[in-house]
């Protein structure tokens, strides 16, 4: 009978588990800011293996973009957006969920969730914005990195406000270098 985590090659038999512990390692020393030669010396592997390991899994290159948006009536639409450009962090929000987000949580609660979105959000290169006027302005006060706003106007808002999924995805485009055409 046959492990599906052993596989013969030739005479030698190799454990699929050990390769994927290995692999998960080195992804993440490497995230954990480690250099490929820091990296390969620790798991001892030649440094040319750990830049082909990251380019055979590598799904772009680029700038990291961040997406905030509330009160949107089309957030399905913009998160599909979002996932279709590879946006790494995404918090849209109807305008019902984000007061159900302040009612379901307590004080120290809120605070503590708010502090981990915006931490989250300062680890991108670029943010967008979604929301009033008033909303941007705190937002990109909040964070260092580069930011776009897209406004829905006036605050308060008190109803759900349809974005352009195109539009969007040109910001993303704009934020990200790429020519609009490719």
């Amino acid at each position: 009978m046959r492990t599906p985590d052993l596989v013969r090659v030739g005479d030698k038999l190799i454990n699929r588990q050990k390769i994927d512990h290995s692999v998960d390692r080195i992804l993440e020393l490497r995230a954990n800011g480690l250099s490929q030669q820091q990296v390969a010396a620790q798991i001892g592997v030649d440094r040319t293996f750990v830049s082909r390991l990251e380019g055979l899994g590598e799904v772009r290159k680029g700038r990291s973009i961040g997406l905030i948006g509330f009160p949107v009536e089309n957030k399905d639409e913009l998160a599909a957006v979002a996932a279709e450009e590879g946006l790494e962090f995404v918090l849209l929000m109807t305008n019902d969920e984000r007061w159900q987000f302040v009612r379901d949580r307590s004080g120290l609660a809120l605070l503590t969730e708010a502090m981990a979105i915006i931490a989250e959000v300062r680890r991108q290169d670029a943010v967008i914005l979604i929301g009033s006027q008033q909303r941007n302005k705190l937002g990109r006060g909040l964070v260092d990195n580069e930011v776009y706003s897209i406004d829905l106007g006036e605050s308060p808002i008190t109803e759900d406000r349809r974005v352009d999924p195109e539009q969007l995805r040109s910001v993303i485009h704009d934020l990200r270098g790429h020519d609009r055409t490719s």
